[in-house]
Order: C-alpha cells, then structure tokens, then sequence
C-alpha cells in the first residue's frame, strides 16, 4: 500500500458582494501559516453584485501547483451555489450552509447546515460577521484549532477597536464549536499536522511587483484594467517605502508614453495593462523601438476580442504581443508558469530592457495573476542588477558622444540626459544618425536597422534559456505548454507517470526561442513519438509560433478557450483521449 498524501480542495460560492474572497483569502492564509502547501484559484463575474463567484483553495502536505475539479468542501453562501458545485463534492465531502439565509432545508448525510447569520447576530450583533462564522466553522470541521484565524483577525480589525475583535473572535469561536460538534463523520477527515515549516503564500501579480521593487524599478504608470490593476496596486502600496512615483494615467496612451519618458530622463520605468488597453499602447511601442529606450511592459491576458470576458483568463495575445507595433525592431517575451517565476523573470526583463535598449514583456494572464501558491522562500542572491546608463563621470574624458553610435554589438552608450555633462543627448522618433538627427538617405537607413535589429538580436538569443524539461529523460509522450499551464501540466505527467514514459516541455521564454546549443530541443520533439500543445487559446497561438521559427508541427493540440483555466481532471480526459 503506498504513502497517502494530504490533499483537499474547498470551494467557497457565492453572489459577488457576500465576501467570498474575505473567507477564502482567510483560509489560504491560514493553511499556509500551518505549514499546508496551497495552491488557490477564482472564479468571478464582472459585476460588483449579484452573479454567481466562487474561491477555491487547494492544500495539501506535499507541492500542489493546480486546481482540482471534485471538492471535498462546499461552503455554500446560497442555494445557486449548492445546485451549481453539490456535483462535484465527493461522496464522502461535507457542504455547508445556513438554511435560513437559504430559506431552503437540505436532505443528506453531506449537508450541515450551520446558523451562519443567527450566531453572527447573537454573538457579534452584527451580520457582516456570519463571514467570521463561517471561516470558523470550516475549521471546526477540519480541527485545526483557531489560533491563527484569531491572530488574523486581531491584525485586520486592529483599526476597529477591541470591541469588533472581540466580537468577531467570539463568532469564530461559536461557528467552530458548531460545525465540530453537529458533524458527526468529521473524524473521517482526520487531518495531520504537518511539518513545521515557513511558506510564502504570493499570486503572481504581487510576484511580477516584488519583482519589479527589486529590480530598481521607480516609476510605474498604467490605467487600471483588470487583469493588470493589481500590479498598480501593489505598487502604489510600496510607493513610499521605496521611493517610487506612480502614476494613475487618463488613459493607455498616457500610461506608455510617460513610461518611455521617464526611462529616457534615467530611471528604469514599467507600464502594464490587458489587450485592450495595450491596443491603445502599440504606437508608443514603436517609439521605445525606434528611440532605444529601455521599457518593461506587463500584459496580462484576458479574452477578447474588445471587452470579452473581462474577469477570465485566456492565452489569446501572444502574436499580437509578437507582432505589435509598426515596423521592425526586436523585443523579449518572458512567460512565467508560477509567480517564483514571475520573480525572477521580471528581474531578467528590466536586465535586458536596459541592457539591450529595447522593449521587454512579461506577458501573463487572470488565472495566474490571480492564483495563490506557496513557496519556501525566493533566493534573493539570483537577482541581476546592472546599471547601464552613463552620466557625467561615466562620459569625462569623451570628446563626444553619439547616442546612436554604431557598435559591433549594436548597443551605444546610453547617457542620461542633463547628467551626461558637456554632452548632448539628442533623441529622434524620426529615422536617425549616429548623433541622433532625422535622415532620409538609405545608407543610414540600412546601417541603422543592422544596428539595433539585426546585430542586437542575434546577441538576445543567447541570453535566451532553453524549455525546462520535466519527467522522464527519453518520453514516448511529451505535453507541450507555455506561460500559466505549467502547474496543470507538471501534475498530469506524474499521474500519467505510473504506467507511461511522458515529460512536460514548458516555454516561458517565449521569444525569441533559445539557440539549441544548450538543448536541442527540436531534435528532442522529433524523436518523440507523441508531441501534444496544450494551449488556453482557440488558435493554438504558441503552436504557430513554434513552426514559423523552427519548422516543428504539432501532432496534436488540446485548446480551451471558454475564459476558465485547466483543471487536473480535465486536462487528463483529453490526454487520455489523445492516447
């Protein structure tokens, strides 16, 4: 019999506005606290009210990087939620819900039916606290003891005086002795304590902002747009703290251009948004192309086209990141698979934004951004920071300086301007010359584009790391993903592992692909004898791209594209239908 391992999935449903995200943001922290590994995921509507929401959270003794379909804890904040999920709740789950708020009565050795509102009103005098109640309750259920659910709500309402804490503790308290002595199949849970250990819950948005914070960045301008608000949030949140200037712009075309200026007058700057609002910042991409100014913009997908599904998640933008702007001029593209890489991949982006003077994308989507993993820690010691701009003391001794001074390399000394000393920084969205003044004669014209295309971008390549690969070392199978289907695709190999040969490939630097002299991966694909793409996208975007650069065809694809993520089951059933 083999070693079983802790693994259990709650789902919080409700209307948007019943504090779904207070509750299951409450829970993940503390699972994580206990030392639980966590893995978390939404689901909500584009309204303020009303709809149908749901929270889930994952935790598990061992890594978990994705999430599950069948449930073993519904927490029902109405009846919709109940007919929605009670399918997926597993024969021996448990769903929780208050009949009264329901004004419904629910037959079955899964319900437990728990006065969130009642306690809430007797012991709290207050229902906003049935919240409070419920999280208790949960716990109650799962016997895992409230210190730290009190510990937390001490820190929240610390602003609210002793009284709220007090009255929200005792709530909590009530829904946990409640739920703990109405469920008489609890002991089935049997839930083990596990390691001690220190985690670091992070979504990958606040991964993306730490790892901007770390890398020098000090002005960030966007125009709110979800998926991408978070990051201008967690920036604003830290503004002081570091010395950041953020700039809530009336617009995307605002948000890029200053981005672009305040990168030209010497600091490292980043803008973000989703589609739509890039659409509005292709121009000014073309601008920090032709210009050679260092920029970080973060892309964080939604589906479209226009409005679309403005709260899901989709892998819809990759050519049109690839391709945006008018005319020829390189670009990076990193997608991370998990907010540790959204850490160090943003750092690599502001590295070789400065580096090379050219355009840099972290190109991610809701479901990652949104989704709440646990790590050990992140090793501060991998950071890079290099400063390449010049300034007074950099230049003594010039008796020039050309902005656009050819180069073997193609990259020219970038002086910041009115620190560059008797020197003059002369820039042109126009074509230009070495010293930066519009010319229309071709020589220069062809001379320039050698420069900063096609010398730079054979040097990009190389700092390109090849796909990781996951899983057995000569597959008969490989599954293929890119960006946020790391998680989903890593646990299908190990399920599929036990009586198949299979690995997981998995790009999250996009482009332009690596050279194949570390890893000839192409070779590696044709000697396989099942490839599979797994995209979040109608098109098979990534697919497309893989053949335009290296001629490699994908037998066979598995695209999703109805706004929500992979779930483990899901992405099983079409592998296996594939095999």
């Amino acid at each position: 019999m083999g070693v079983k391992f802790l693994d259990y999935t709650l789902r919080v449903g409700g209307e948007a506005g019943q504090g779904l995200q207070t509750i299951g943001g409450a829970l993940a922290k503390i699972f994580s606290r206990k030392g639980y590994h966590v893995f978390t995921h939404q689901d909500y509507m584009s309204r303020i009210r009303g709809g149908h929401n749901f929270y889930q959270v994952r935790f598990s003794d061992r890594k978990v990087l994705a999430s599950r379909e069948t449930i073993d804890i519904l927490l029902a904040l109405d009846l919709n939620t109940v007919e929605i999920h009670k399918n997926s709740v597993k024969e021996e789950g448990f769903i929780l819900y208050d009949s009264e708020s329901i004004k419904k009565k629910l037959e079955g050795t899964q319900f437990i039916d728990i006065p969130f509102r009642k306690i809430a009103l007797d012991i709290g005098k207050n229902s906003v606290m049935a919240n409070t109640v419920a999280t208790g309750a949960v716990l109650g259920l799962l016997d895992m003891g409230l210190d730290i659910l009190n510990s937390i709500l001490r820190t929240t309402f610390k602003e609210k005086g002793e009284e709220i804490i007090e009255n929200n503790i005792g709530c909590a308290e009530a829904g946990y002795n409640y739920a703990h002595s109405n469920c008489p199949r609890c002991e089935a849970f049997g839930i083990p304590e596990p390691e001690a250990r220190k985690l670091l819950l992070i979504d990958g948005i606040q991964a993306i902002g730490m790892g901007a914070l770390m890398s020098g960045c000090r002005f960030y301008s966007a125009y709110p747009m979800s998926p991408s608000t978070g990051i201008l949030n967690y920036l604003a949140s830290r503004a002081e703290e570091y010395g950041l200037v953020i700039e809530q712009a009336e617009d995307e075309i605002s948000a890029i251009n200053m981005t672009i200026g305040a990168s030209f007058a010497g600091v490292r700057a980043m803008t973000g948004t989703s589609g739509g609002g890039f659409s509005l910042m292709v121009e000014g991409l073309s601008l920090a192309g032709i210009t050679e100014t260092p920029l970080v913009v973060a892309e964080m997908q939604r589906p479209g086209p226009a409005t679309g599904l403005p709260t899901r998640t989709e892998q819809g933008d990759l050519l049109f990141v690839l391709n945006a702007g008018h005319g020829e001029f390189p670009r990076v593209i990193f997608e991370p698979g998990t907010p540790k890489q959204a850490f160090y991949l943003t750092n690599k982006a502001f590295e070789l934004a400065e580096k090379y003077q050219i355009p840099v994308f972290i190109q991610s989507d809701q479901y990652l951004g949104e989704s709440e993993w646990t790590f050990e820690n992140f090793d501060l010691e991998r950071l890079i920071y290099n400063d390449y701009r010049m300034r007074e003391k950099d230049l003594e001794g010039a008796e020039e300086y050309k902005r656009y001074k050819y180069s073997n390399t193609g990259i020219s000394l970038l002086a910041v301007p009115g620190e560059a000393g008797k020197h003059l920084v002369v820039v042109d969205s126009d074509e230009h010359d070495e010293e930066g003044h519009i010319i229309e004669d071709s020589e220069t014209r062809i001379k320039m584009v050698q420069k900063r295309l096609l010398k730079k971008i054979h040097l990009i390549k190389k700092e390109i790391e090849a796909p990781l690969l996951y899983g057995d070392s000569s597959p008969e199978i490989v599954l293929v993903g890119h960006g946020s289907t790391y998680g989903v695709i890593k646990e299908v190999v190990d399920i599929l592992s036990k009586d198949r040969k299979i690995a997981m490939m998995h790009f999250s630097q996009i482009y332009p692909f690596s050279k194949k002299d570390r890893f000839d991966y192409i070779e590696f694909l044709k000697n396989t004898d099942l490839v599979i793409s797994v995209e979040n996208n109608a098109t098979g975007q990534f697919a497309k791209l893989m053949r335009a650069e290296t001629g490699f065809e994908f037998a066979h694809q598995i695209l999703k594209y109805d706004g929500r993520p992979f779930t483990i089951e899901k992405l099983k059933e079409e592998v296996d239908a594939c095999l």
